[in-house]
């Protein structure tokens, strides 16, 4: 596995990261027997960035993590985040208070049984907090020694300027992918101006991408996918058109969908860093096999034919949830 490094830290992360499903998952004995051999492969494999949350699983994620890692925690690089919650009615709301950034991080210290995280991140920029208190108090943390690095995710080119200002980024986390280039924009030039890494979460469409999604029956009742536009009604239809586009240009390459869509976003530049969640030990081993792969300037300009920006339909995340996203 390549070796990637982030920022002017030069952390020195894998070419892909692991992170969390954010599909249907199996919490039980038997779905956390799946998650642990996912961890054991993911380390034989050379994958040794590790993305977590407090939001991931609610908690769980984490604590999961811990468990999976036991003795191997410093053969990793841990990351996890803060500021993202969900209320008891289940909306969405920020919260990166100062005094909410230590109590978060203690929790997640104590969950994954570690006396620090690798990069931690601002999960979602709060408007009702100026940035430079938020960024203050991460930026104790990293003199406690309680954090390494730090980072912020989903946030708009002034606040990470702002943020860099107090304390040196070294990674921003924005959702990437052939059908959500939105960072290309103005976000990615920026990080490359300012010497940040750029970690490029759903890289796979939130499965979309895969081809394994035919219909909207194939989301389980509870799968949040079901509450995003793109895979809904006319939306699903007219994306799954440039899936089935895309799946025939992989076939020609003798990769899968999935591997044809990292080894995308892998080709964009060597301080990119995608996130791939998937929970299947299989699958992973594919992704991995994607870093391999070498796209010509052809390709990669056929593949961004197919996902032009006009081409694809709906929003990638719901009216509600946009709210905290490119602030």
């Amino acid at each position: 596995m390549q070796i990637r490094h982030l920022g002017f830290a030069r952390l020195p992360v894998s070419a892909i990261a692991l992170g969390h499903s954010m599909g249907a998952n199996d919490f039980s004995a038997t779905g956390q027997k799946g998650f642990n051999d996912l961890i054991d492969q993911a380390l034989a494999l050379g994958v040794n960035f590790l993305d977590s949350s407090d939001a991931y699983w609610n908690g769980l994620h984490e604590t999961w993590l811990r468990q999976a890692l036991g003795a191997r925690r410093y053969q990793v690089v841990l990351t996890s985040k803060f500021g993202n919650i969900t209320l008891p009615d289940g909306s969405k709301a920020t919260d990166a208070r100062p005094e909410y950034v230590q109590a978060c991080c203690e929790a997640s210290l104590q969950r994954l049984d570690t006396d620090h995280i690798d990069l931690y991140y601002l999960h979602r920029v709060d408007p009702k907090v100026p940035i430079e208190d938020t960024l203050g108090a991460m930026a104790r943390l990293v003199e406690q020694g309680k954090v390494r690095y730090l980072g912020i995710c989903e946030a708009g080119v002034a606040t990470i300027e702002r943020a860099h200002r107090v304390h040196p980024l070294t990674a921003v986390q924005s959702e990437y992918s052939l059908w959500c280039r939105e960072a290309e924009d103005a976000v990615l030039p920026a990080c490359r101006r300012l010497g940040i890494g750029f970690v490029g979460y759903s890289p796979l469409g939130r499965g979309l991408l895969t081809g394994d999604i035919q219909s909207y029956d194939d989301l389980a009742p509870h799968d949040r996918r079901r509450i995003h536009p793109r895979f809904k009604g006319d939306n699903l239809a007219r994306n799954l058109a440039l899936v089935a586009e895309m799946g025939r240009l992989a076939q020609g390459l003798g990769l899968t969908n999935a591997q044809l869509a990292l080894a995308w976003a892998l080709s964009k530049g060597d301080d990119i860093v995608p996130v791939t969640g998937t929970q299947r030990v299989a699958y992973l081993a594919q992704s991995v096999a994607a870093e391999r792969t070498r796209l010509g300037a052809e390709q990669l300009a056929q593949l961004e034919a197919i996902f032009s920006p006009d081409a694809v339909a709906g929003e990638r995340y719901p009216v509600e949830m946009l709210s905290g996203v490119g602030i």
